[in-house]
């Protein structure tokens, strides 16, 4: 089953790390993340840029509007994301326990199933 685990956190703080605390929370990171990987259940990874680097398309009455940020009403953000394919949901929050046991700037990690959509391609 594919999951995607999205990471919450404060900005103001993992935005705020020096080099040096940035660094060695990746090391941290890597080393929670390389057991999936190795096993070749760890797909695409992302960190997401601050808010204040968004765009956001909205709609419109008449036509979508465009925005600078997401204007949400939030203290945490989503900070960037995981796709793993494991064999049931524990094995996905066991994962997201350990990255949040490592991972100083996370508030929360968010968990949800999800298949991957080809366009054109249709899946019965």
């Amino acid at each position: 089953m594919l999951y995607a685990i999205l990471c919450y956190a404060h900005e103001e703080t993992v935005f705020a790390w020096s080099k040096e605390e940035e660094d060695a929370v990746m090391a941290r990171l890597h080393t929670v993340q390389e057991p999936l990987a190795r096993a070749g259940k760890l797909g695409p990874t992302g960190r997401l840029m601050p808010t204040t680097a968004a765009t956001t398309v909205r709609k419109g009455k008449d036509e979508p509007l465009v925005l600078d940020g997401p204007f949400a009403e939030t203290k945490e953000a989503l900070l960037g994301f995981y796709t793993v394919d494991v064999d049931t949901l524990d094995e996905a929050i066991a994962f997201s326990k350990q990255l949040s046991a490592v991972n100083p700037g996370s508030t929360s990690y968010e968990i949800r199933p999800f298949y991957v959509f080809h366009p054109g391609e249709m899946k019965t």
